[in-house]
């Protein structure tokens, strides 16, 4: 393997631990939960308010996270977010009071925000735009490592070490590791340039923000995201444990391993995913679409089943189609990379993330919400109503992305109509727009 090559994998490798890191701090609670309510004395509400806190501190932070990496760098943000990650989880370890858990969750929050968005940011600076999606996919799938770390693997530990020990000695780890990322990462290749955003007021802030949005190509990744991502998401997060325990009569052992299934089948399908897309990104949109028909039919089955028992089998299918929707969401970055030049890759890598990570609030706060009262006593029919707070934020996705891909060929369209130079080449259906009435989503070259 040529020098280039290797220090490239060295540097992606390092920063995609970061992430791997990341996703297992967020998914900790995922069987966690019920010892926190115990811990902590507080219902499903209150729960449910830890993820929400958590989550909405993420998707605040994805514009943000955005235009710190086009301007620092994101050797910088991510070195900054291992130490906060670590802070966060030990404050988590020693609280023994609501008020001090939340914060603790909320640092760890605001380090989890500025991982992914950095790690993608070098991807588009290290490799060819058409590795960019596999990168992509494969850096999730990494995630995915973590999310497993956090199911059968943490609930042994727990069970073992304790709720103390277990948090502090993740924390201190991923505080150390903020060392490693200094001393490995660099954001270019050597003898490049930076290629970073020179937006420092709040006017050019604004302004960075606003070229990335009003290109159809990033509202559709805002769309791809929210709807494909948040369902497994907020199943392994927080609500699938309790509602595989208290709503399906599984064993704690069993929840947990059919939450795993979130992960595997994720970590397995996100480098096919990402390969089969970056080879022919024409179907990344109709795969988008193939899933959240599925994703609806599933949906209808576990809600609609008499009793609101479902039978296991049908619950680990069910739990196995639902997981595929975090690798496609990463569809939605590489559609934010393909429209955008790459000084604003980050920013718009950002806008995007906000999607999937403000339908997880809504959703974790909805479903606490509809519970009310104790999560350990929920029973199935409780359930039934609390989840079809997913059932209407899919809807809701559903709509949106589709009519941002119609707007999104017609602007693929109206630029090749122009003799310009697209992205993908997409070929006229009977259901496409016309013509774009303003030129407002007009795509940029990504390597400009």
């Amino acid at each position: 393997m040529p020098a280039a090559k290797r220090r490239a994998l060295v540097i992606w490798a390092t920063a995609a631990a970061v992430y791997l890191i990341a996703v297992f701090h967020r998914t900790s609670l995922g069987v966690a939960g019920l010892q926190a309510a115990e811990r902590f004395a507080i219902g499903a509400a209150a729960l449910g308010t830890f993820t929400v806190l958590q989550i909405g501190v993420y998707a605040a932070m994805q514009i943000p996270t955005g235009l710190l990496v086009d301007r620092f760098g994101p050797r910088r943000v991510l070195s900054a977010a291992a130490v906060l990650m670590g802070l966060g989880q030990l404050l988590f370890a020693v609280a023994t009071t609501y008020p001090l858990a939340l914060v603790a969750r909320g640092v760890l929050g605001f380090g989890d925000a500025l991982t992914f968005v950095s790690v993608l940011r070098l991807v588009a600076a290290y490799y060819p735009q058409r590795r960019y999606a596999t990168l992509a996919g494969v850096t999730a799938a990494l995630g995915a490592v973590g999310n497993l770390a956090a199911t059968l693997p943490l609930t042994l530990l727990l069970d073992n070490a304790g709720w103390t020990a277990t948090f502090a000695v993740a924390g201190a780890a991923t505080a150390g590791y903020a060392l490693v990322v200094a001393l490995r990462v660099r954001d270019t290749p050597d003898g490049e340039p930076a290629h970073r955003s020179e937006a420092v007021g709040a006017r050019e802030v604004f302004d960075q923000v606003r070229q990335a949005w009003r290109i159809a190509g990033t509202r559709l990744g805002f769309w791809v995201h929210f709807s494909t991502m948040f369902a497994p998401a907020v199943l392994g997060l927080l609500w699938g444990f309790p509602y595989l325990v208290q709503a399906q009569g599984m064993s704690e052992a069993a929840a947990g391993s059919v939450l795993s299934l979130l992960v595997v089948v994720g970590l397995v399908t996100g480098p096919i995913i990402g390969e089969l897309t970056g080879r022919r990104p024409a179907l990344r949109v109709p795969m988008v679409a193939a899933y959240l028909g599925t994703a609806m039919a599933l949906w209808a089955v576990l809600l609609g089943w008499p009793g609101g028992v479902v039978p296991a089998p049908l619950v680990v299918v069910a739990f196995s189609v639902l997981s595929v929707g975090g690798p496609l969401s990463a569809i939605a970055f590489a559609l934010a990379r393909d429209y955008n030049p790459i000084r604003r890759v980050g920013t718009a890598t950002g806008v995007v993330n906000v999607g999937g990570f403000s339908a997880i609030t809504i959703t974790a706060l909805g479903i606490g919400l509809l519970l009310g009262g104790d999560a350990a006593d929920a029973d199935a029919g409780a359930f039934r109503v609390a989840f079809l707070a997913i059932v209407a934020m899919l809807l809701l996705g559903s709509w949106r992305t589709a009519v941002w891909w119609r707007r999104a060929r017609a602007a693929v369209f109206e630029a090749v109509r122009r003799g310009e130079v697209v992205p993908v080449r997409i070929r006229r259906r009977v259901w496409d727009i016309p013509a774009l009435p303003t030129a407002e989503a007009r795509p940029e070259p990504a390597s400009a």
